[in-house]
């Protein structure tokens, strides 16, 4: 069987397009669920606690590292954008966890979305963005201890 090099070659300059202009969906999901999801599962113990700009700690707040940044992706392929996010956000939650420990910290304060660096603010829900293959989030906030 031949070829036809012409052939092969408009082919493939048609899958370009298609391939450069990847699904990148912004998706919105609660965040406090997904904290609650992440102590449930036992993948944090639950001693350091979480707030989003626009909800403060009660207490005094004393920041210990300010602008602490994780983003994290993963495998969309066959899952839904709201699993994705879910199990991406789990992974971010880990990182800041992980992160506000280290520092001696016990509370992760004003916390943004921080996709692709543009900072955006919601008191209840966290940015993601799902894709045919990848899902990625990116939070950023203050690693503090609270009294």
């Amino acid at each position: 069987m031949r070829f036809n090099p012409l052939a092969v070659a408009t082919l493939l300059l048609c899958a370009v397009p298609a391939v450069s202009q990847a699904r990148d969906t912004p998706v919105f999901l609660p965040f406090d669920k997904a904290v609650a999801e992440t102590i449930r599962s036992g993948k944090i113990d639950g001693s350091v606690k979480f707030y989003l700009a626009g909800t403060n700690p009660a207490g005094k707040v004393s920041v210990l590292s300010p602008g602490a940044v994780t983003n994290k992706k993963t495998n969309a392929f066959n899952k839904s954008d709201t699993e994705a996010c879910e199990w991406v956000v789990q992974s971010a939650i880990i990182s800041l966890h992980q992160a506000a420990k280290n520092a001696g910290a016990n509370a992760v304060t004003n916390i943004v979305s921080f996709y692709k660096s543009n900072e955006r603010k919601d008191p209840a829900n966290y940015e993601c963005h799902a894709g045919a293959i990848m899902a990625g989030v990116a939070l950023k906030g203050d690693l503090a201890k609270v009294q």
